[in-house]
C-alpha cells in the first residue's frame, strides 16, 4: 500500500485540475502540464483534492503512489515553478545562451550547443547555468542533458555539476 497514494492531493486556489479520456490537466498560473493516466488507477476529483485509488492489476500499487508524486509534482510546477542550477568548473570553460540554443565551450575543440526544449527557460551568468520550468521531468532530463556534455571527472574536479553536488576526489599519481 502507498502512503503518497492514500493522501489525497490538495488542489490550491488558483490552479484548475480536469481528468478526460485518461488525460490529467493542471493549469496555473505558470502554464498547463498534462499527462496520460493508466486505467490501473482511477482518478476522481473532490473537495478541491486529487483522490486516486489502485485498481485490481499488479502494476496499480507500484502506480499508485508514482501518479500521486506526478499530480503533486504538475500542481507545485504551475504554481512556484523548479529550478536547476548547474555550475560549470574548469580554466577556460564557459556558457551562453544564443536564441533557443545554449552553447557550451568545455575544453573540446569546438563549441557544443543544445537546443534548449519549449517550456524551459535558461539564464547563464558566468560560470553558473540556472534552468527553469514548470515540468519538473523536462527539466531535469535536460539539466542531466546538459551535465552529460562534460561530466565532473575525479582528478581536478573539472566539469558541469549540480549546485550542491559533491564530487569524491581522487588522488592522482604521486612524485618520485
Amino acid at each position: 500500500m502507498s502512503r503518497l497514494g492514500k493522501q489525497p492531493v490538495a488542489i490550491p486556489a488558483g490552479v484548475t485540475v480536469t481528468f478526460e479520456g485518461g488525460v490529467l490537466t493542471v493549469t496555473g498560473p505558470k502554464g498547463t502540464l498534462t499527462r496520460p493516466v493508466r486505467k490501473d488507477v482511477s482518478l476522481a476529483i473532490e473537495d478541491s483534492a486529487i483522490v486516486l485509488t489502485p485498481g485490481k492489476t499488479v502494476m496499480a500499487p507500484a502506480l499508485w503512489g508514482t501518479y500521486a508524486a506526478h499530480a503533486r509534482n504538475m500542481i507545485k510546477g504551475v504554481t512556484e515553478g523548479f529550478t536547476k542550477v548547474l555550475e560549470i568548473e574548469g580554466v577556460g570553460y564557459k556558457a551562453e545562451v544564443k536564441g533557443n540554443q545554449i552553447v557550451l565551450s568545455v575544453g573540446f575543440s569546438h563549441p557544443v550547443p543544445l537546443t534548449i526544449p519549449a517550456g524551459v527557460a535558461a539564464t547563464v551568468e558566468k560560470t553558473v547555468i540556472t534552468l527553469t520550468s514548470a515540468d519538473k521531468d523536462l527539466l531535469g532530463q535536460f539539466a542531466a542533458n546538459v551535465r552529460k556534455v562534460k561530466k565532473p571527472e575525479p582528478y581536478k574536479g573539472k566539469g558541469i555539476r549540480y549546485r550542491g553536488e559533491y564530487i569524491i576526489r581522487k588522488q592522482g599519481k604521486k612524485a618520485a
